[in-house]
């Protein structure tokens, strides 16, 4: 019997319509932003896109994960019928929630929102409660983290009209995630070294990894609540400073040079050098570089970070990610590059607001095209799938 395709176990549509929503809310959000068009919605740009970002399309992209894995974790079939099409709905019922935010109570957008971070949480409990996997718990800790976050959110947006700390935490969480999983980079490296043969083997676990966690971790605790004044501008700086070198240093020992030459080693590496980007970004604001640089490390987190990761995760998890780390195509690897590209232009526009008119539409555009590639290439694929003429590779 052949294994079943992310298209046809739960996942697949989470998959494709978090891509989807990644590129639609960048079209939407950048004519918005630069006064083309008026929504009435009572949030304001940027607080709908941060929220649509960080609530609607990273846990669209980890249910869509956690779905297309959970039969090979737990021996289950993943939800499907009525079950997938409910689960999908309260996702969709949230984006309009908040598409129609200005006829609707505070409260009743909340509601709506939180409904489908909710469910997932459900899922990933029932996960761990059969796997028992220390992984899994990580991912739960994450959702319920993002859940506490989003109603921080919207308590924030009532009470003040904009939301800092629910923002905060929700970036604090998904890069904690990437901090404490960074594995998934010597392991994408290693598969690309058994599939292409024999080569030297990654450097092991050190203090330098004890270190850039532990570091990272505490500057991320104190980045959220930075405007409290629980440090000194000064020692708020040095530690984002310390733990922005010690990412630097570990993103370093993982060594891509000594892998066989790879794009999805390469591109995934790119997006994981935001991370000490940002955190530099971050200390050099606190160390007396203006409020700019805040920003810039904002999006050096979302965009480049987190979104290059998600991108790489939507990209293995639609393949079949099990065994060695499929190559990457030129076409593939266009669409890393584009999502690098756009964090890259954000950056520059948040350093440099004289040229956002150019600057912000660049980075919308790239954002757009690398996101509504994927989608259209993870259609065709699943069409492929279900036509049976291609037979796809065993989800993890």
């Amino acid at each position: 019997m052949n294994p079943p395709s992310s298209s046809k176990a739960g996942g697949g549509p989470f998959l494709l319509f978090g891509a989807l929503h990644a590129a639609a809310l960048a079209a939407v959000w950048v004519p918005w932003f630069l006064g083309l068009i008026s929504p009435e919605m009572a949030l304001s740009p940027s607080s709908w896109h941060a929220h649509e970002f960080l609530f609607g399309v990273v846990p669209a992209i980890i249910g869509g994960v956690l779905l297309t894995a959970a039969p090979n974790r737990t021996g289950h079939p993943p939800p499907a019928g009525w079950p997938l099409t409910m689960l999908l709905a309260v996702w969709i019922v949230g984006r309009l929630g908040l598409a129609g935010s200005a006829a609707l109570e505070p409260l009743t957008v909340g509601l709506l929102a939180l409904l489908f971070p909710v469910a997932l949480l459900a899922v990933a409990g029932r996960e761990f409660l059969l796997t028992r996997n220390g992984r899994n718990l990580t991912i739960l800790t994450v959702l319920s983290v993002l859940v506490g976050a989003q109603g921080l959110f919207h308590w924030e947006q009532w009470r003040f009209g904009q939301s800092a700390y629910g923002t905060r935490l929700a970036v604090a969480a998904l890069l904690a995630w990437t901090v404490l999983e960074a594995g998934i980079m010597p392991g994408i490296a290693g598969g690309r070294r058994k599939a292409c043969g024999p080569s030297p083997p990654q450097v092991p676990s050190s203090r330098v990894d004890g270190a850039a966690k532990g570091l990272g971790l505490l500057a991320l605790g104190i980045w959220i609540v930075q405007d409290e004044g629980v440090l000194n501008e000064h020692l708020s700086g040095a530690l984002l400073l310390a733990a922005g070198l010690t990412q630097a240093a570990r993103l370093a020992r993982w060594r891509p040079r000594h892998a066989p030459s790879g794009r999805s080693v390469a591109v995934l590496r790119a997006s994981c050098a935001f991370i000490p980007a940002g955190f530099l970004l971050a200390a050099w604001a606190s160390l007396g570089g203006g409020t700019a640089f805040n920003a810039a490390a904002l999006h050096a987190w979302t965009m480049g970070a987190i979104g290059g990761i998600a991108l790489t995760v939507l990209a293995r998890t639609a393949v079949g990610h099990s065994g060695p780390a499929p190559m990457a195509s030129r076409l593939t690897t266009g669409i890393h590059l584009a999502v690098a590209a756009a964090a890259c232009a954000r950056i520059a526009a948040a350093l440099d607001p004289q040229r956002t008119m150019l600057l912000i539409p660049l980075a919308g555009a790239l954002w757009i095209a690398a996101f509504l590639t994927f989608a259209l290439l993870h259609g065709r694929r699943s069409g492929r799938w279900a036509s049976g003429t291609v037979r796809p590779a065993t989800p993890d």
